[in-house]
């Protein structure tokens, strides 16, 4: 990363920043990370916020210093492991809807992207932009594709964004830095943690090439599916901050079925796709939100597109297995079942409590399987089965909490078109499809294949390494290193305690010898030191483990 604060303008959208913050009310945190000589006085304005909801006052801070907040708010809200729920659901608020940028300063951007005149390259290009959003922005234009016209959309990346967004990254970066360091309970929260995961979702998103590969991938892995449709990509007009693809003619979900379309096809073939893409595919639409969905085809029989395929998600074979096992354990009730399958899936921090993480899991999901099959909410058990695990010191995986996400959009809209939707006999077929091909022979065989082909490798490798550490042995060259990082400690105070007894135990030896030879005066000198020394060994190591305790508690 950049050295940052080094320029004017850094330092210049630092104190932006900074008076946003203490303008909505964050005074005591500026003045807590020592950046308080950049407002000069003006932190008295936290006063007049103090009675506004602390998340409504975070939407409003990142709303107000723009596009590269805004997007850390949106992904902020995927976090349900972390954040308060409360918190979150501000967060879900927060629209990137900003002014387009005028198409005459545009002109010179696309040319240079296209490598060609606008005019060489498509046949009508319109000015005024049909969205705009705070990266870049949608317009309508008419391609020649092997001899016809076609209509299409130009999504244009914004001149200089990705400047904006590089030092806002940086300034982000030194921010939760200080936080960690001056706020010490805000470490639960993981500040680096978060603009890392943050610093990866928009330099993705800033690659329109990423986007154009998700979209070839969605189309091959739904090829011959007449239930959804995704926009075809044009290369030959698309680069890194410019992307052509196919215009879909559809309506928004609402428009839709006002217009008359079934709201129950929609919400069950929505639900059908994203559960194939998670469990089957395992590739998915990481933000299905209503903005990204379009209704195509006749209202009798309605056609899902997906657009804005920036931000995918991923599970790994096993991941999807755990998340399956996951699924089956809640069907059936099994809540040990369901706790080693968070734990399959999650990655421990710390030593976990087993009993006591299964009674968590088994309180938590007692709120949702007691109910009929139909009115389970999917989606909430998944947000609360993960802020169950964090609670316990089990990291789960952000690819894992994005399919939470993501389930949890689909179900709501689908549940608010249509309240009669049971997600669990919706997934269902997919899940009986899956364990069976898990445990199929093929599946099985291959498994057996793949743990031959390691052990095989394993086996081949050993007699080397054994080699290797008889003939250190024989050399006198062998070394065991151990790293134990309270070993130190305890060596130290180990070796305070040896020391002092020994000096102590010294001086009453020698005040006896003293004493027994009626010499008196030495004799009850040296027993006053050994007293002395002990009463300051025990102060000294008091003070320590007063410093220790409090050190720890800084750290939680």
């Amino acid at each position: 990363m950049a050295s940052i604060l080094n320029t004017v303008r850094d330092l210049e959208r630092l104190r932006q920043i900074v008076l946003v913050l203490v303008g909505h009310g964050f005074g005591e945190v500026v003045q807590r990370l020592g950046f308080g000589s950049l407002v000069s006085g003006k932190t008295k304005a936290e006063d007049k916020k103090a009675s506004i909801p602390i998340g409504e006052r975070i939407r409003l801070v990142l709303t107000d210093l723009g596009p590269s907040f805004i997007k850390l708010g949106q992904i902020l809200s995927t976090r349900p492991d972390v954040i308060p729920a409360e918190i979150i659901a501000e967060l879900k608020k927060l629209q990137d809807d900003v002014p387009p940028v005028p198409f005459i300063d545009l002109e010179a951007h696309i040319v240079k992207e296209i490598g060609a005149p606008i005019a060489d390259v498509f046949d009508h290009l319109e000015e005024i932009p049909l969205a705009s959003a705070s990266i870049g922005q949608v317009h309508r234009a008419r391609l020649e594709v092997d001899g016809r016209f076609e209509d299409i959309v130009v999504k244009i990346q914004r001149p200089n964004i990705k400047g904006t967004i590089d030092r806002d990254l940086d300034l982000l970066y030194f921010i939760a830095r200080a936080l960690e360091r001056s706020v010490p309970e805000s470490r639960i929260y993981s500040p680096v943690k978060m603009v890392e995961e943050f610093d990866r979702a928009i330099t993705a998103e800033l690659d329109y090439g990423l986007e154009a590969d998700n979209a070839e991938r969605f189309a091959n892995n739904f090829e011959g599916d007449d239930r959804v449709h995704f926009p075809r990509i044009h290369r030959s007009a698309s680069s890194k901050r410019v992307l052509t693809m196919e215009y879909l003619p559809g309506k928004k979900v609402y428009n839709a079925i006002a217009d008359g379309a079934s709201a129950e096809r929609i919400a069950k073939t929505t639900v059908q796709v994203a559960i194939k893409q998670i469990f089957e595919d395992g590739f998915f639409h990481a933000d299905p939100h209503p903005g990204n969905v379009l209704i195509l085809g006749p209202p009798a029989e309605p056609v899902i597109g997906l657009i804005d395929l920036g931000l995918v998600g991923r599970l790994t074979p096993r991941m999807r297995d755990r998340t399956i096992d996951l699924m089956v354990a809640a069907v059936r009730k099994d809540y040990r079942g369901m706790a080693d399958a968070l734990y399959a899936i999650g990655r421990p921090t710390k030593k976990i409590d087993r009993e006591a993480f299964e009674a968590e899991v088994a309180v938590l999901s007692d709120r949702y399987l007691g109910k009929k099959l139909q009115d389970i909410e999917l989606s909430f058990l998944i947000r609360d089965l993960i802020y169950g695990a964090s609670k316990y010191g089990l990291e789960i995986p952000a690819d894992f909490l994005m399919v939470g996400k993501a389930l949890m959009t689909v179900e709501g809209v689908g549940k608010e078109i249509y309240p009669g939707l049971d997600v669990f006999e919706e997934v269902k077929p997919y899940f009986l499809d899956l364990l069976k091909q898990r445990y199929s022979p093929e599946r099985v065989g291959q498994d057996l294949l793949s743990t031959a082909i390691r052990l095989s490798g394993a086996a081949t490798d050993m007699p080397v390494q054994l080699q290797e550490i008889l003939d250190d042995l024989r050399k006198g060259a062998l070394a065991v290193e151990v790293n134990e990082p309270s070993l130190t400690g305890a060596a130290d105070q180990l070796g305070r305690r040896a020391f002092s007894g020994m000096v102590v135990g010294s001086l009453i030896l020698s005040s006896a010898v003293l004493l027994s030879g009626e010499n008196y005066v030495f004799g009850a000198l040296f027993l006053a030191g050994a007293a002395s020394w002990t009463m300051s060994h025990s102060a000294v190591v008091a003070w320590i483990n007063r410093r220790r305790r409090k050190q720890q508690q800084q750290q939680r």
